[in-house]
């Protein structure tokens, strides 16, 4: 378990009370216009098939979740004119990038939106960056979604990112807040985690346990205290290399408005695992520095380790257990 919180400096303060007001104004705008590609986002299959099914689509059948939505879109376009996404920007080698969805747990997919790198040096943004805006339907030739215009950036006007202090450069503390980790009188367990090693905010924490020790339902159940204690915080449950069903559970225990569960699992490469783990550390730095305050909950250490491992080039130096020296440099 870790938790991601800096101090804040006197001018982003300054800049975050002074846009309050104007906070959340071009969300507005999102939600009241009809084609919202995050909206689709969350839609289960069966509802993606009555609506294509209602709005009258044709060769729909057999369609996969994100070419249904891809089509959808596509086909009210022709009737709007304009239409709306949301995402996580991911940037590529080659200088552009992509909005993912954490319905999907980013994972690339074909209605993906596409950023051009002169949007991204105008507004300076980074990856873990939340954007919003007006998109078009892709030309003759592309595959994706473009982004026309960046209405919002985490929630908050484009014009206030030049005033937000890089996460690098904000100053550590020691913690002032507590992690209240119980919230059931019933759990014991987490109750007990409370008192024997409390956690602060910006602290770090790790549950050392053998196999098939109950370690996955103690942090379910710290995760649904934190949500339920700290309503302001925004909590990320990241799952590495667990099995399907896993997933499925957690998603299903562990929700709320502030609260996401992204996962790789055991069936995609290390690559993946790494992929997404540094997705979910860059969004938590962008919402730190908008002054949020993100909890990441992450199962298992040992595991995203063991991916960097796999993927890292080897420099020569074996550790004990035939890790390579640069392997646990990021986990």
């Amino acid at each position: 378990m870790a938790t991601e919180t800096r101090q804040e400096s006197s001018s982003s303060r300054t800049s975050r009370s002074k846009s309050n007001n104007d906070t959340d104004k071009a969300f507005e705008s999102l939600d009241a216009n009809e084609v919202n590609i995050a909206e689709l986002q969350r839609l289960t299959m069966k509802d993606l098939l009555e609506l294509a099914r209602s709005e009258k689509l044709s060769d729909y059948t057999g369609l996969k979740k994100q070419d249904l939505i891809f089509k959808i879109l596509k086909e009210r376009t022709k009737m709007n004119g304009l239409m709306f996404g949301e995402g996580t920007l991911e940037i590529l080698p080659d200088g552009f990038g992509f909005l993912r969805s954490p319905d999907y747990h980013y994972l690339p997919c074909p209605d993906d939106i596409y950023v051009s790198p002169s949007q991204i040096r105008r507004f300076g943004l980074r990856n873990g960056a939340t954007v919003a805006g007006q998109i078009r339907p892709p030309k003759e030739n592309e595959r994706y979604f473009a982004l026309l215009r960046v209405e919002a950036i985490n929630g908050q006007d484009p014009n206030l990112l030049s005033d937000k202090v890089f996460f690098d450069d904000l100053t550590p503390l020691h913690p002032e807040t507590r992690l209240r980790l119980s919230a059931d009188p019933n759990d014991l367990s987490s109750r007990i985690v409370d008192i024997v090693a409390p956690i602060g905010m910006g602290q770090r924490g790790l549950i050392v346990s053998p196999p098939r020790a109950g370690k996955t339902i103690l942090l379910q159940n710290l995760a649904k205290s934190v949500i339920k204690n700290h309503p302001d915080a925004y909590v990320i449950m990241l799952l590495i290399d667990e099995r399907p069903e896993e997933v499925t559970d957690m998603e299903r225990q562990v929700k709320g408005p502030q609260c996401e569960v992204v996962s790789s699992t055991f069936d995609e490469p290390p690559s993946r695992h790494i992929q997404v783990s540094e997705m979910v550390i860059e969004k938590a730095k962008r919402m730190v520095e908008y002054g949020q305050d993100v909890i990441i909950f992450l199962d298992s250490i040992t595991r995203l380790a063991r991916a960097w491992n796999t993927e890292v080039p080897h420099s020569g130096k074996i550790l004990t257990g035939g890790v390579d020296a640069n392997a646990l440099q990021r986990p």
